[in-house]
């Protein structure tokens, strides 16, 4: 079991939020401190306006709320050890 302070239950919430408001950004995974992977969604949804039509920005913005969904249904401790503990990156 992980160790629980304050800040993961804040961490949890605004990265669920965010995932959800801005999850092309990728601001949920900087959130989490997964910047490599806040980078990759970042860079694939402005590169995607830009060159495909907005398409990858809207994967990229599904991708952000179906994981805000996942990281607001998932119990405080199963989401700490999952986030934190086991450092998963994506979904």
């Amino acid at each position: 079991m992980a160790n629980l302070n304050p800040s993961h239950a804040t961490r949890q919430l605004l990265a669920g939020y965010c995932g959800i408001i801005l999850g092309a950004l990728g601001v949920h995974k900087f959130v989490l401190g997964y910047s490599l992977e806040g980078a990759v969604m970042l860079g694939i949804s402005i590169a995607g306006l830009f060159f495909a039509y907005g398409v990858p920005f809207v994967i990229m913005q599904f991708v952000g709320l179906v994981e805000g969904m996942i990281y607001l249904n998932k119990s405080h401790n199963e989401f700490v050890d999952t986030y934190f503990v086991q450092k998963q990156g994506w979904f």
